[in-house]
């Protein structure tokens, strides 16, 4: 390998690992900007819009991890108690992750799909938000689909290309556009970053109100 091919792989590896540094620290400042947003009652919500929650399938799973992820630290705690390097870590690392895990349920909280006069903002998980302005909307659906576990993010078939947010594998809104557009997805690959799609599937809590929305600017 030449000393050019050397260094343009030493500088590739540099810049995954920069990219993947800033994206961790991202997510964790997002982490805390959801509980602050749930302390203050402050959805994120343009003003005139309505939001629409994604969070029901799987409330009780995350409570259940919250909940027994809590239990767990003073159990550890008491183990490793004679030990106080151990038990200082393991306790910064315990509270930490029962931290994360609130944070991850204020931000499917705080952070619903939005239907207002610019368009429809959708959001999935704690880094995806896609704003899609009416111009760019050609036709909304209820459409209840199960796709198979491990399924890409982005599916492409017959000339068209779907960008899928599943949660516990389904969608029920099936948002048709205009014309192919670019939206920014998080991480990189064959499902993320920029990608051209022409269909968006979403879930929703309350398809009828979200459809309701919906028909009062489309």
């Amino acid at each position: 390998m030449s000393m050019t091919s050397t260094t343009r792989t030493e500088a590739s590896v540099w810049r995954r690992i920069g990219s993947f540094a800033k994206r961790a620290l991202m997510l964790e400042l997002r982490i805390y900007a959801s509980i602050a947003r749930f302390v203050a009652r402050r959805p994120a919500v343009a003003r005139g819009a309505a939001g629409f929650g994604f969070h029901k399938p799987v409330l009780t799973v995350l409570i259940v991890f919250i909940v027994l992820s809590a239990v767990e630290i003073p159990i550890v705690d008491l183990i490793v108690h004679p030990w106080p390097v151990v038990r200082i870590t393991l306790l910064v690392i315990g509270i930490w992750g029962v931290t994360w895990m609130i944070g991850l349920l204020c931000a499917y909280l705080m952070r619903p799909h939005t239907v207002g006069p610019d368009g429809i903002r959708v959001r999935g998980g704690l880094d995806t938000d896609i704003a899609l302005s009416w111009d760019d909307i050609a036709s909304v659906a209820r459409n209840l689909r199960v796709d198979q576990p491990k399924a890409p993010k982005v599916v492409e078939a017959e000339g068209s290309r779907t960008l899928i947010l599943r949660i516990n594998y389904e969608t029920n809104i099936e948002i048709e556009l205009e014309r192919p557009t670019v939206v920014r997805l998080p991480g990189h690959g064959a499902s993320g970053g920029a990608q051209t799609v022409t269909a968006v599937r979403i879930w929703v809590d309350d398809p009828a109100a979200f459809m309701d929305a919906v028909r009062a600017y489309l």
